[in-house]
């Protein structure tokens, strides 16, 4: 960290192309999700609270299910009945005993069951909310014996990554044409004077037509969402580039 911020401010000395740009920035999430069944019911267990840590897949709550399991397991039998006689019938058709419209019918019975059974396994993923990506729950909106509705979807948990970071930075839309993707931005969190340094990876498109300020993106780690802070870019021309990278 220290060698890179040292070349930085070596490269603004001795190159005249550097500039050092004035830039804020406030800490966003790298990822983060409002979650919400998509299915109606009573929340019957919840697995997370707020703080908890958890992988992909996780399951974080539940809806009450045992109506879609029995009903599920009815259906079960009904499959292997018509499955039965299916096959039953296939001989039969061998045998020359039914023509191909008979056989037909209890094909098409057969697939309908195993369908339907696709069907309900379905509803009943929809009763279980998983975690889409790896974070910490941040919020949660719920309690057991709630009443949830598809028809009126209500956040149940908010979730952010856990650790990575996005700096979403501003700077006056005069250095327009300075700022590139890979320059170094220098900065400090407010109240806090570690300083840190990241490397442009994204700069939006389009200048904000309030303030007059073009945003850019810049990863890090491990700070509190909704902090904010300033600092500087440092630019450099394609012969610096190199100073750019030696941060990866």
């Amino acid at each position: 960290m220290k060698k890179i911020i040292a070349l930085a401010l070596a490269l603004c000395m001795t190159n005249v192309h550097a500039k050092e740009i004035y830039a804020t920035f406030t800490v966003f999430a790298k990822q983060g999700a409002s979650l919400a069944f998509n299915s109606s019911g009573i929340v019957k267990e919840l697995h997370v609270d707020i703080m908890s840590v958890v992988k992909k897949g996780d399951v974080l709550a539940t809806l009450a299910s045992e109506d879609l399991v029995a009903t599920n397991n009815a259906s079960k039998v009904t499959l292997k009945y018509a499955k039965l006689d299916y096959q039953r019938h296939q001989g039969l058709y061998k045998q020359k005993l039914i023509d191909k419209s008979m056989l037909d019918k209890y094909a098409q019975a057969y697939e309908a069951i195993k369908a339907h059974i696709e069907i309900e396994k379905t509803q009943y993923a929809k009763t279980i909310l998983r975690a889409p990506f790896d974070g910490v729950i941040t919020k949660r909106m719920i309690e057991l014996g709630d009443v949830v509705s598809g028809q009126m979807l209500k956040t149940a948990f908010n979730i952010q990554s856990e650790s990575a970071r996005i700096l979403v930075v501003e700077f006056d839309q005069k250095y327009n044409s300075d700022v590139k993707i890979g320059d170094l931005f220098l900065y400090k969190v407010d109240g806090d004077e570690t300083q840190y340094t990241g490397k442009i990876f994204r700069i939006y498109p389009e200048v904000n037509g309030d303030n007059r300020k073009i945003a850019l993106q810049v990863q890090a780690k491990d700070l509190k969402v909704g902090l904010f802070g300033e600092g500087k870019i440092i630019t450099s021309d394609a012969n610096n580039t190199s100073v750019a990278d030696s941060q990866e």
